[in-house]
């Protein structure tokens, strides 16, 4: 692949991770808006035309109040204000429509000029499959609001994230990969402790993530207003005997899911820590120390950030951050695997094949 060929396909790699940011990111507007259910039907070619006219607007809000979120929760809504959060679903799912485009029309162009070899096309080709499982997976979580329940299953909800966090784990190492012109691989038992720390690292990361998935589904962010106490404790009695058996209440209950994501957060920070000392006594990269140094400071943020959600009892603007934070940790600690795979290499791993001057 030419340098060219190859800057074009790294470019759209990484438009690509931003899209995944921007829709993760506006995912959360909807949903701490309750404007997720407002539109009761997946219809992915004729859902690209939103309503005309006064009498289609009336037939969406008439669907709209068959649902429990109206019957239950916003039963005293207007059309006027049904139209504001249906237009926020209707971006949110405009931008899919877009994001996939943006993801197959490009792919398509390098398939077809040979810039990606269809024998090294699965994993980009995967990258495209994973936008429609999205999409559908995201119907199937809507879904689950609109039966017997005013809100989607949190399980859903966090399956929904987990596998948005997948997608932009994938593309954002094929794009390192293109962005360093695709080092050599180590020999096997080259892999430094760094990097299996680095592995962990993501590990703790993902269950935290999960755990943020959770809490946004239960709207478990409510259940307590003060740090680090909850309801006068430091650790409130009982939080394990709510159901049966004890090990649900980990994925079950409000109160217990709300204190696990509070806490779980300085077991990302102490690895971040550890990975730090260890590759400041093993000699890596300026290139690992940056990032494992930013990876820290973005784990204080992120946990100041989710104090003060409590604190101030959720306010839109800064869960979004709080989210937008998480995704930005995510990315830094896929970069610290890669750059730690490479530990080795610095040469080939740690500046980018753009910035490397080519000899004459």
């Amino acid at each position: 692949m030419s340098a060219k060929a190859n800057r074009a396909v790294t470019i759209w790699l990484f438009v690509v991770c931003a899209l995944i940011i921007f829709m993760v990111s506006f995912g959360g507007l909807v949903r701490l808006t309750r404007s997720g259910l407002s539109i009761v039907e997946w219809n992915p070619v004729s859902g690209v035309i939103p309503p005309v006219g006064d009498q289609a607007w009336q037939l969406e809000f008439e669907k709209y109040q068959q649902t429990p979120e109206f019957q239950k929760v916003n039963h005293e809504m207007t059309l006027e204000g049904y139209k504001r959060i249906f237009m926020l679903e209707y971006i949110h799912r405009l931008i899919a429509r877009f994001a996939g485009l943006i993801v197959v029309i490009p792919l398509l162009y390098f398939l077809i000029r040979g810039i990606i070899p269809w024998r090294k096309s699965a994993v980009y080709l995967l990258i495209a499959a994973g936008f429609a499982f999205q999409g559908a997976l995201g119907w199937y979580m809507v879904s689950s609001g609109l039966i017997d329940r005013p809100s989607v299953s949190h399980y859903r909800l966090t399956a929904h994230l987990l596998t948005a966090i997948a997608l932009l784990a994938l593309t954002f190492w094929m794009g390192l990969r293109h962005l360093y012109n695709f080092p050599a691989k180590e020999p096997k038992g080259g892999k430094s402790f760094g990097y299996r720390l680095s592995w962990l690292l993501v590990a703790v990361l993902v269950i935290q993530m999960s755990y943020g998935g959770l809490v946004a589904g239960l709207k478990a962010g409510h259940a307590s207003n003060t740090w680090p106490l909850m309801f006068g404790y430091l650790i409130p009695p009982g939080m394990l005997s709510v159901i049966e058996p004890w090990w649900l209440n980990l994925i079950e209950t409000a109160t217990t899911i709300h204190f696990m994501h509070r806490w779980f957060a300085f077991a990302v920070l102490i690895v971040a820590v550890v990975l730090y000392f260890v590759a400041r006594k093993r000699h890596y990269s300026q290139a690992i120390h940056n990032g494992i140094l930013l990876m820290i400071v973005l784990t204080f943020v992120q946990i100041g950030l989710g104090i003060s959600v409590v604190w101030l009892g959720v306010p839109i603007w800064l869960a979004l951050l709080h989210q937008g934070t998480a995704l930005l940790l995510f990315l830094t600690a896929i970069y610290l695997i890669y750059q730690c795979g490479h530990a080795m290499q610095p040469e080939t791993a740690t500046t980018p094949a753009a910035l490397r001057v080519e000899p004459a």
